[in-house]
């Protein structure tokens, strides 16, 4: 298995490997990378040197292989979502499992036949690694897991893509940025690229920029609404809840998202009441960890008493609002003032 920088360096050089499997939740640099592979292979004529396969037809995966690229050199076949190297379900698909067999003995046997005349790319977004197959593709090609980025690497890339248009972002600027606005990759672009048009080249990006034009995560606003709320800042919060409103958030979804958030913080404040790691405590995941200061933060705005009613008002809320006794709107507007009123 390479990383998703070495297989952008390796596809940068022009070489092509003839096996590769594509998985993982980072969607938007797995395509990129798909796209290189694509433009790397050349022209492709759909049926006669480029292939697409899937769960409708992966039974002639192979046959595919071995018909020829009439009047082309090699054929680029790209296995996408197929199944083949996904966990079993309950109930086990025969027809599958025969054709993952299949698929590794003609591998396993026929690797010089593969290596002069496909291409061929198998594409996933959940792979098990403990299936034979896998470990079949991990021999003979190259395996790459698109997982979501840490901080410091979605930095470097934005940072990188700023530079290109000349436009500059300082490192306190940049992590604001992406807490702001998440660690998924697609979303991030979508929002550097309104901030670079905005700066103009030789120009700045700033905080206040950010805070201007970019589309924050629910999360990230909830982490606001929550400073305002630890503050004791009553018409802050509110204003926070009002705008998410306005954005169109549906209320069910704002009211879930700060329960979350309350026991994420609860369970932050018993963390370092206990001596335990908060990322292990709240299972973060390598992209998240830049979060734990702001718990840490969080957790000290609020007693381990006042976190439990918090999170016992907006059960209750939950429960009213389900059987028609209270307006969500209202309910949450309530809790806030109630706290803040303390």
């Amino acid at each position: 298995m390479i990383s998703i920088d070495n297989l952008e360096k390796e596809l940068k050089t022009g070489k092509l490997n003839n096996i590769y499997l594509l998985y993982g939740e980072e969607l938007f640099l797995l395509e990129n990378s798909l796209k290189k592979i694509k433009n790397l292979f050349g022209e492709c004529i759909k049926g006669i040197n480029y292939i697409n396969i899937d769960e409708t037809n992966y039974t002639e995966l192979i046959q595919d292989i071995e018909t020829p690229a009439f009047g082309y050199e090699k054929k680029l076949i790209i296995a996408k979502n197929t199944g083949l190297l996904k966990k079993d379900g309950k109930r086990k698909n025969v027809e599958l499992e025969k054709s993952r067999e299949k698929l590794i003995g003609y591998i396993n046997q026929n690797i010089d036949i593969i290596k002069t005349s496909v291409v061929l790319v198998f594409v996933e977004e959940n792979v098990n690694t403990k299936k034979e197959l896998y470990k079949v593709i991990d021999k003979n090609g190259i395996v790459c897991n698109f997982e979501y980025q840490k901080p410091i690497q979605l930095e470097k890339r934005i940072k990188a893509i700023c530079n290109g248009y000349e436009v500059e972002i300082d490192n306190v600027a940049l992590r604001y940025f992406i807490e702001c606005c998440g660690t998924n990759m697609q979303d991030l672009i979508n929002e550097i690229r309104k901030l670079i048009e905005y700066a103009g080249k030789g120009g700045k990006i700033t905080k206040e920029d950010i805070d201007e034009l970019s589309i924050k995560k629910l999360e990230s606003v909830i982490f606001d609404l929550t400073d305002s709320l630890g503050k004791k800042e009553t018409a802050k919060a509110l204003q926070v809840l009002k705008n998410l409103i306005y954005a169109k958030e549906p209320l069910q979804k704002i009211l879930i998202t700060l329960y979350n958030h309350f026991k994420k913080i609860y369970f932050s404040k018993l963390a370092l009441k206990y001596g335990k790691d908060i990322i292990f405590s709240l299972d973060l995941k390598p992209n998240q960890t830049f979060l734990v200061n702001k718990y840490k933060t969080q957790a000290g705005y609020f007693t381990e008493n006042e976190l439990k009613q918090i999170l016992q008002k907006l059960r209750d809320l939950d429960y009213e609002y389900k059987n028609g006794l209270i307006d969500l709107q209202i309910g949450m507007e309530s809790i806030l003032c109630a706290y803040c009123s303390k």
